[in-house]
């Protein structure tokens, strides 16, 4: 059991320590911080899918004033191979997908950089190639892994057998689309080289959602003492996963800076160029299978996934977990086959597995419900597990139930009709849906450290955090306020500095874990060797070395979605949406709530709008811009409200915390289309939900 923190300003309803920065322009952003003299960058990318590059003309471009030098893989300076392929920008000929990275033109200005790159001319030696997906392909392979390190493939007893035997059954197919990632700020690095080769340094002031691991793995590819590079990131607009982990144009930007002697170069990364090489979700195709006795009891479960990734690079989404623990059946399986196609390497985002990996299952779960004649509330409740299916373990909370009923009350779900389709509300069907959510409690011991220092009787608390606009910043500070029994205002925290004692990527809802836990060590040793009455100067710097895993730990949340279908045209509405979590203790419900209404609200924009759409005679994504790649709006969402229930978890960490930047994605998407099920009586199993997909020539009957 971890020693709680005992608090005062954790729970507390803060305003963000960083808003009037914020609001008021005076929060350097990656492209915002001052640099003398900075160039520009501007990449020059592959037009064909697959092949090899030939020649690069780079004539008409470099005789434009203002062009300082254009980058080819037949110039650039050389990089340690064989660490990551993604890194390993031109370095090679070879062309593995469109919009890959060929060249590059450095210049005065932006806009002579543009110009320049659109006159660069590259000739291909073209190769036929693939990106198309589909489950009955005869190359499918088994990963070794899947993301980060679970097994492949899952099996207790025989759930075919149970399948052939179960009173009720579910057979069905579900897929879901390929989502690209697309934080307000996009992604972009600044990056600069102090002294000559034997004493170089770099500085990289880039958006990211961990400097540490970001100077790694660059250290990696320039061959390079870790402690050589400072990446600096105080403040990201956003991430969703695309910046957790490096991408090819911060290795191009510190390579164009070291032909710029010693000048800074700026490689801001545009909104369509964010469709091509900074990471997406991969689409999934899940054949789940549910059996279960005439009472709705699950005998068996399963649920084989395929999906895609690079050719040249391995990403295996770790889609099937959702199965293996959220509910209780003795024969199950899970099964991940990936195609290895001619396209960019997917990667994190938000919920990476949870999210496509929960929208099979619970939309299976709404069929066999129906097949049982059972309400769909009733039937989860029916197959809660008393132990971690996948490990055995106990839960060290679970309130999925709670979270059931809690959300059930407040939704009004009593007075729901059984029958599908039978309320209508002028020219709309109406109709409700439920879905469960859940996210791993994902935490790495000693992982982190936090320095104290205490000057001019204030309190200066460093780690090498991010805060990607969630509140980390607000949050830590409460933390650590609490920790030192001291006022928030007596504490002024510094994040995003590889300067800063280490800290792990934001990533799988473990930020304020392991960074919380960490000030809350560096705190207490504080407080233990320096007393209540510190001198200046004083710095103790201390990490969190945390305990073995004796339960299995997880968010749990219960969604439940409105959907309206207009009868002419097929038209969706989700006016309501209301989700009920059990995430530990709350440190901040401001930031809290903030965090599972932004979950909920990209769960909806993923159930009926997005969509990342693959040209298969060229290979790329065509609707690459906001004009043509839809999200939602404020339009779409009328009302969204995030509740959670008074949760009490002592294995967890100091702060009885759970993550929540994640759960609140997962199950929306299947909530939504069980409530289109319920009022038009139509079963979408492939996302997005869109008009020709709901609309049947009876549907106005």
């Amino acid at each position: 059991m971890t020693e709680p923190l005992r608090t005062r300003a954790v729970g507390t309803d803060l305003e963000r320590v960083d808003g009037w920065a914020k609001v008021t322009g005076v929060a350097p952003y990656a492209d915002e911080h001052p640099v003398p003299n900075p160039a520009y960058l501007q990449a020059v990318q592959s037009t064909v899918a697959r092949g090899r590059v030939t020649e690069v003309d780079a004539r008409a471009a470099t005789a434009l004033d203002g062009v300082l030098t254009v980058l080819t893989p037949f110039n650039a300076p050389p990089l340690r191979l064989g660490h990551d392929a993604e890194l390993e920008v031109l370095q090679s000929d070879a062309v593995w997908f469109r919009g890959q990275i060929v060249a590059a033109v450095v210049a005065e200005t932006p806009e002579i950089a543009r110009q320049a790159a659109d006159l660069v001319r590259v000739s291909f030696d073209v190769r036929p190639h693939d990106v198309t997906l589909s489950a009955d392909r005869d190359d499918l392979y088994k990963p070794e892994v899947v993301n980060p390190r679970h097994p492949t493939d899952t099996l207790t007893g025989d759930p075919d057998s149970a399948f052939d035997s179960a009173d009720r059954a579910v057979d069905a197919t579900y897929t879901t689309a390929m989502y690209h990632n697309n934080p307000m700020e996009p992604h972009t690095t600044v990056a600069v080289w102090h002294g000559d080769d034997d004493t170089a340094a770099l500085t990289l002031y880039d958006s990211t959602q961990g400097v540490h691991p970001l100077r790694d793995a660059v250290a990696a590819v320039f061959d390079l003492a870790p402690e050589r590079i400072r990446v600096v990131s105080p403040y990201v607009g956003g991430g969703f996963g695309s910046k957790g982990r490096p991408h090819a144009h911060v290795v191009l930007a510190a390579l164009a800076a070291r032909r710029t002697e010693g000048r800074a170069v700026t490689f801001a990364v545009s909104r369509r160029q964010m469709f091509s090489f900074v990471g997406y979700r991969t689409p999934t195709i899940q054949r789940m299978r549910l059996s279960a006795g005439t009472d709705g009891r699950l005998t068996g479960i399963s649920n084989d996934v395929v999906e895609l990734t690079a050719r040249f690079k391995e990403f295996a989404e770790q889609t099937g977990l959702p199965t293996r623990t959220m509910y209780a059946a003795p024969h199950r399986r899970t099964t991940h086959r990936l195609a290895a196609l001619d396209v960019p390497v997917p990667s994190w985002m938000r919920a990476p597995g949870e999210c496509p990996g929960m929208f099979a299952p619970e939309v299976a779960m709404d069929e066999l419900a129906e097949a049982c004649g059972l309400d769909p509330v009733e039937l989860r409740l029916r197959n809660e597990p008393e132990r971690d299916p996948d490990t055995g373990l106990p839960f060290s909370t679970r309130n999925f139930v709670a979270c059931l009923t809690e959300g059930a009350r407040r939704f009004g779900w009593e007075s729901r009709p059984r029958v599908s389709r039978s309320t209508r509300d002028g020219d709309w069907w109406v109709g409700t849906g439920v879905a469960g959510s859940t996210y791993p409690v994902l935490r790495q011991p000693g992982s982190a450290a936090a320095s104290v220092r205490y000057r001019d009787g204030r309190y200066e608390v460093g780690i090498g955090a991010a805060d990607l606009g969630t509140g980390s910043s607000t949050v830590l500070t409460q933390i650590a306020a609490d920790a030192l029994d001291v006022a928030v205002d007596d504490v002024d925290l510094r994040i995003g500095d590889t300067a800063l004692p280490r800290a792990p990527v934001a990533g799988g809802s473990s930020g304020t874990a392991n960074w919380g836990s960490a000030v809350v060590a560096a705190a207490r040793q504080f407080r233990g060797k320096y007393g209540p009455d510190p001198a200046d100067g004083d710095e103790y710097t201390g990490s969190d070395d945390g305990g073995k895993k004796r339960f299995a730990m997880a968010a749990y949340g219960a969604q439940f979605a409105e959907a309206r279908v207009n009868v002419h045209t097929g038209e969706i509405r989700v006016p309501r949406l209301l989700g009920v979590f059990a995430v530990g203790r709350v440190i901040n419900p401001r930031t809290a709530r903030s965090q599972l209404v932004g979950g909920m609200t990209m769960g909806l924009s993923m159930a009926l709008h997005e969509a990342s759409v693959l040209d298969k005679r060229f290979g790329f994504v065509v609707n690459h811009d906001f004009a043509e790649y839809h999200i939602a709006t404020c339009a779409d969402v009328p009302s969204v409200e995030a509740h959670w229930i008074d949760e009490d978890d002592p294995h967890l960490n100091p702060m009885g915390s759970k993550g929540i930047g994640e759960i609140g994605i997962v199950g929306t998407a299947a909530a939504i289309a069980n409530a289109v099920h319920h009022a038009t009586g139509v079963r979408i199993r492939d996302l997005p939900i869109t008009n020709d997909k709901v609309f049947e020539p009876n549907l106005s009957m």
